[in-house]
């Protein structure tokens, strides 16, 4: 066998075991309740080596399997299954929505709405993705435009943006040059759920998920726990183990943002809304990554049926463990609302609790779901007002205006979007999905409302 230089490989920090996943594999494991005590050493130890080196990979990916192996700390307080049956048998009680889920006109409406919220809320949040709420903060005032009610503008002092991160010469970002959705990870995903139920039925499964990441998605279009059950699958790790092994990231966003279209196509079904998530998020989550893509499923199948956030929130909820962390964080945002405290009390909350400059903690399910529920709760009703309440915060922006306004997007309907954030959409989707590279919104909402119909008769 010829050696590997593996120091020259181009996507090294991708495809091998690098510090930071260890980092972040030390933070996660202890969330869970892992007991690391037998382990600390090693953890120490294996950040002062370089990982490049083929003996240290394997001494690091050996760290990640025995962590796997590790007890759980006494007096852990929560039960948290990754399996469908354990989570059903861990639910509350259900909520129940009299109301009979929307028909005809009204619901291509609400999938217009959903697929319109979703690009735009996903815009205004992308410019900012990966900044800091100080460098959002600071980069609106220098233009009079705080608070944000509006897509972001490029119109600024150049040496100030450079500053604050801003890559002002994208321009399709920018409310100066925007004339549709750009590619986007977060409507990526919409896309292919819709694309997967439409190819194997309202009957797929995990395998069938895979299948289409392995035959449709490139593996450098996915990131962090994807990219590693993406490895997983490769190498012949079937779900659900390719969410486990060796993937630090196992409960970070990427199943919440995947969630999308499962709750689009079971409108007044939040069961088999968060069914359908299941199957998708547990090629690559465990725990509260999938309980927060099962959350937002959920939610988007109740609002078809209500327009009180409360109850769409708690409907999402009602499909989770009640003993997670995911159920615990979200009931402390529901009560800060329910005590009539201010939006900045809000965030305060979260940002107590997660720090924007880890990424682990930036880019876990959990506090971007707080963000979401924020937004939705101290948004007013007003889409505008609630996609910039889920960016001006920082953490994962993109992905949280994209959450909050597809849900918003499906309780008011399109007919009720403003049209300061719709018109500049200019109904077209940029995707790199094959068959979907350049789409109409339009086109979407028909797509989803021909599924519905599928699901609702299969």
């Amino acid at each position: 066998m010829f050696p590997v230089d593996r120091t020259n490989w181009a996507n090294q920090p991708w495809l091998l075991t690098s510090a930071g996943d260890l980092q972040t594999e030390r933070l996660q494991a202890a969330e869970e309740g892992r007991d690391l005590s037998s382990v600390e050493d090693e953890f120490a130890t294996l950040a002062t080596l370089d990982l490049a080196v083929e003996a240290n990979q394997r001494r690091a990916e050996a760290l990640l399997d025995q962590v796997q192996t590790l007890p759980t700390v006494d007096g852990y307080a929560y039960r948290e299954p990754s399996d469908l049956e354990g989570i059903r048998a861990e639910r509350p009680a259900p909520v129940v929505i009299d109301a009979a889920a929307a028909s005809g006109e009204a619901l291509r409406d609400k999938a217009l709405g959903a697929w319109l919220g979703r690009c735009a809320g996903c815009l205004v949040g992308k410019p900012v993705e990966g900044r800091r709420s100080h460098q959002i903060r600071r980069y609106l005032e220098a233009q009079g435009r705080w608070p944000l009610d509006d897509y972001f503008s490029a119109t600024i002092d150049p040496d100030l943006a450079k500053e604050c991160g801003f890559n002002t010469g994208w321009k399709a970002l920018y409310v100066e040059g925007i004339d549709g959705m750009v590619e986007d990870d977060d409507t990526n995903y919409t896309v292919s759920g819709l694309a997967i139920v439409k190819r194997f039925g309202p009957d797929f499964g995990p395998e069938d998920v895979a299948r289409f990441w392995l035959s449709d998605i490139p593996i450098f279009h996915v990131c962090t726990a994807e990219r590693i059950a993406y490895r997983n699958l490769v190498c012949c790790v079937p779900p659900p183990a390719s969410a486990s092994v060796r993937n630090p990231y196992r409960e970070w966003i990427g199943a919440q943002i995947r969630a999308d279209f499962y709750g689009y196509v079971n409108p007044g079904n939040p069961e088999r809304a968060a069914e359908y998530a299941w199957r998708d998020a547990s090629i690559s989550h465990i725990k509260n990554g999938i309980y927060g893509e099962m959350w937002v499923a959920a939610m988007l199948a109740a609002a078809y049926q209500t327009s009180d956030l409360v109850t769409i929130i708690r409907a999402g909820l009602a499909q989770v463990p009640a003993a997670s962390r995911l159920t615990e964080r979200i009931d402390g945002v529901l009560a800060l609302h329910a005590r009539g405290a201010s939006y900045e009390q809000a965030i305060g909350y979260v940002t107590a609790r997660w720090d924007e400059n880890k990424g682990h903690d930036w880019c876990h399910t959990i506090s971007n779901a707080e963000i979401v529920a924020v937004a939705l709760l101290w948004g007013e009703m007003d889409m505008t007002r609630t996609i910039c309440r889920a960016v001006m915060p920082g953490f994962d922006t993109d992905c949280n205006g994209a959450t909050a306004g597809s849900v918003l997007g499906v309780v008011l309907g399109a007919t009720n979007l403003p049209a300061k954030l719709t018109d500049p959409l200019n109904d077209t989707l940029y995707t790199g999905v094959a068959g979907y590279h350049r789409v109409a919104i339009s086109q979407m909402a028909d797509e989803t409302i021909d599924l519905i119909a599928r699901v609702q008769g299969a």
